[in-house]
C-alpha cells in the first residue's frame, strides 16, 4: 500500500546496493554522480549531491538511517519500498494511482469531489476484507465492537492522512477496493473531504457496484426496483414483484443500469414467488464485481446495517441504521402468491401488527411509476427488521453489515397508514430484507434448476391466542393432512407449536414462514404443548407444489 499518490522527479543519481541503505558516516569515500546529457540549448540542470557509498556489512549495521533534510534546491526522497537483506520495507513512490485517485503533479494539493466508483472500463475484481493485524498475540475479533470500528478509522487516518489522501485511500485498501480508475459523473460515490472519510464511506466504496438499477415494463405499465450482482457475468438477484410487476406479467422487458451508468438487457432465469426472490442474467455482461455473502445467523440485534439501492428511481442510495430485530415474520399481499399445498393459516393476518379490520400494515416497496396489485393473496415470510431508511424501489437492493457483507435483500416496508392501495408512504423507521441464507439458497436453486423448493409441514394452523381457552401464543394445529410431515413426526390436533428449530413462534405466520424457508426434504425439529406439557418432535418436510 502507498501513502502517496505525487509524483516525484526522477533520481539521477547512480543506483546502488550501497545507496539504497541511505547516510552513511562522512569517513567514507563517495562517489561523483554521473553526469545527466542535457539537450543544446537548454540549461545545465544543478549538480547532484555526491553519493556515499559502503559495504553492505557497514550499510547493514547502520540501518536504520538517521533522518535527513533534502539538499537545498532538491525534493525530498522516499526511502526505497523494499530493502536488501530482508529489512523493513518503507513506502515509496506507488507504481499506479491508488483507487479513487488519478495522479497528481509534484506539490498539488489533494483534489476534492474525488468520485469512488467502479472502474470506467467496468473491470472488477472481487472484494475480500483486509483484517488489521493486532500486536502481540493474534486475538479473535468481536462481532459488532466499537473497537473494531475505531481501529479501522485510526488506520485510515494513519495510512492515508500523513500522505494527504485522507481517509479515502486507506479506507478503499482495507475494504478490498480495486486497483482500477475511478468512474466520473453523476452516479459516482463522491467524498469531497478524504480526510474525513467513515466506515459507511468505505462500505458503500465496495458495495456500490455490485447493486444495480432494474427498470421493468410491460405495455403502458412499468416501474423500477434494484438488484444485487452476483457473479461477474451477469447473474443478479432480486425480487420477484419487481420483474413481474407485483405478478401482472411474466414476460416484462428488462433494462438494468451498473453503478457506473452501463446499460444491459436482462432476461429472467426464474421466479420464487413463495419468497418473493428472483434470478435475471444481464446479457454480454462480464467483469461485473459480485457482492460478498455475508451470514446472517449470525446476527444480533442492534449489529450496523447499510441499505443500498435505487429508491424513487435515485441509483446508488446509501442509508445507515440497526438490525431492529430477527426472526420476525410478515405477511404481504402479492399477485404471485403461490398455494399453500396442504398447509394453510386461519387468523394470521393482524398477527404481527395488523390494522383494524385485518388490513396488513406491510406492502412490497414498489419502485417509481409501479402500482400493487389489488389482491387477497399473500405471502408469509421471515425477514430482517431494520430502521435504515427503505423506500419505494429500494426491492431488490442490498442491506449489508459494517464490513460490507451480504446480510439481506431488501423486501418490503411498513405503512402507518395501511397497505399500499390506500397510498404508499415513505421511510417510518420499518423495513424488511429477506436474510442471506435464505436468499443465498434460493438464488442457487432457481439458477440452477429455474425454480426453489420449500418445505411443507402439512398442517392446518392458526394463531393459539386466539382460541378458546388458550393461556399461551403460538400456532394452534387445527388440523394434520394424512401421510404429511406434521403427521409423521407426531403431531395431532389441538397441540400448540412454540418453536421451530430453536425459533419462537408466536402465531401461525411465524410457523409458516419458518417453514417456508428451508427447502424440501429439510429436517426440523418441533417443540409443541399438548395438555400442558412441553415436547419435541423431529419431522422431515414434505415439498410444497411450486405453482
Amino acid at each position: 500500500m502507498s501513502d502517496t499518490t505525487d509524483d516525484r522527479p526522477e533520481d539521477n543519481r547512480p543506483t546502488s546496493d550501497a545507496a539504497a541503505q541511505g547516510a552513511v558516516p562522512a569517513s567514507h569515500e563517495t562517489t561523483p554522480a554521473a553526469a545527466t546529457p542535457v539537450a543544446p540549448g537548454e540549461e545545465t540542470p544543478p549538480a547532484a549531491p555526491p553519493v556515499p557509498t559502503r559495504s553492505p556489512a557497514d550499510a547493514a549495521a547502520a540501518w536504520p538511517p538517521p533522518a535527513q533534510s533534502p539538499a537545498a534546491g532538491q525534493p525530498a526522497q522516499a526511502p526505497s519500498a523494499s530493502q536488501p537483506g530482508g529489512a523493513t520495507p518503507h513506502y515509496g513512490t506507488p507504481q499506479h494511482p491508488a483507487p479513487g485517485y488519478a495522479s497528481a503533479p509534484s506539490g498539488a494539493t489533494t483534489p476534492t469531489g474525488q468520485a469512488f466508483g467502479p472502474a470506467a472500463t467496468g473491470a472488477y475484481g472481487t472484494h475480500p476484507t483486509l483484517t488489521l493485524p493486532e500486536s502481540g498475540a493474534t486475538k479473535p475479533r468481536k462481532k459488532g465492537s466499537g473497537s473494531k470500528i475505531a481501529a479501522l478509522l485510526i488506520a485510515a487516518a494513519l495510512v492515508g492522512g500523513g500522505a494527504g489522501l485522507g481517509g479515502t485511500y486507506a479506507g478503499l485498501a482495507l475494504w478490498g477496493g480495486s486497483d482500477g480508475a475511478t468512474a466520473s459523473g453523476p452516479t459516482a460515490i463522491t467524498v469531497n473531504d478524504p480526510g474525513k472519510v467513515n466506515a459507511t464511506s468505505a462500505v458503500a466504496a465496495k458495495v456500490v457496484p455490485s447493486v444495480v438499477t432494474i427498470s421493468a415494463s410491460a405495455g403502458s405499465s412499468g416501474g423500477t426496483g434494484s438488484g444485487v450482482i452476483l457473479s461477474a457475468d451477469g447473474y443478479v438477484l432480486t425480487n420477484t414483484h419487481v420483474v413481474t410487476l407485483d405478478g401482472q406479467t411474466g414476460d416484462a422487458t428488462l433494462s438494468v443500469t451498473s453503478a457506473d451508468g452501463r446499460v444491459y438487457k436482462a432476461k429472467l432465469v426464474g421466479t420464487d414467488p413463495t419468497y418473493d426472490l428472483a434470478v435475471i442474467k444481464l446479457e454480454n455482461a462480464s467483469g461485473l464485481t459480485p457482492v460478498e455473502w455475508g451470514d446472517s445467523s449470525k446476527l444480533n440485534v442492534g449489529d450496523a446495517t447499510i441499505a443500498i439501492g435505487a429508491p424513487l428511481g435515485l441509483p446508488n442510495t446509501v442509508t445507515t441504521g440497526i438490525v431492529s430485530a430477527l426472526n420476525r415474520s410478515i405477511e404481504v399481499a402479492s399477485s404471485a402468491a403461490p398455494s399453500d399445498g396442504s398447509d394453510s393459516s386461519q387468523g394470521g393476518q393482524g398477527s404481527q401488527g395488523g390494522q383494524q379490520g385485518g388490513e396488513s400494515p406491510f406492502f412490497f416497496d414498489f419502485g417509481q411509476g409501479q402500482q400493487g396489485s389489488q389482491t387477497t393473496q399473500t405471502i408469509k415470510i421471515a425477514v430482517i427488521q431494520t430502521d435504515a431508511a427503505i423506500n419505494p424501489g429500494n426491492s431488490g437492493g442490498a442491506l449489508v453489515d459494517d464490513e460490507g457483507k451480504l446480510i439481506g435483500i431488501n423486501v418490503a416496508i411498513a405503512s402507518a397508514g395501511g397497505s399500499s392501495s390506500s397510498g404508499q408512504s415513505g421511510n417510518i423507521g420499518v423495513g424488511f430484507s429477506i436474510p442471506s441464507d435464505i436468499a443465498q439458497r434460493v438464488s442457487q436453486e432457481i439458477i440452477e434448476n429455474g425454480s426453489a423448493s420449500h418445505g411443507l409441514l402439512g398442517a392446518s394452523v392458526q394463531d393459539a391466542a386466539s382460541v378458546q381457552g388458550s393461556t399461551t401464543t403460538g400456532a394452534y394445529v387445527a388440523d394434520v393432512t394424512a401421510g404429511g410431515a406434521a403427521q409423521a413426526g407426531g403431531l395431532q390436533k389441538g397441540d400448540v407449536i412454540t418453536e421451530f428449530n430453536g425459533i419462537p413462534v408466536t402465531s401461525s405466520v411465524d410457523l409458516t414462514a419458518q417453514v417456508r424457508a428451508l427447502a424440501a426434504g429439510s429436517q426440523a425439529k418441533v417443540t409443541y404443548l399438548r395438555n400442558g406439557k412441553q415436547s419435541t418432535a423431529e419431522v422431515t418436510l414434505g415439498s410444497m407444489p411450486t405453482s
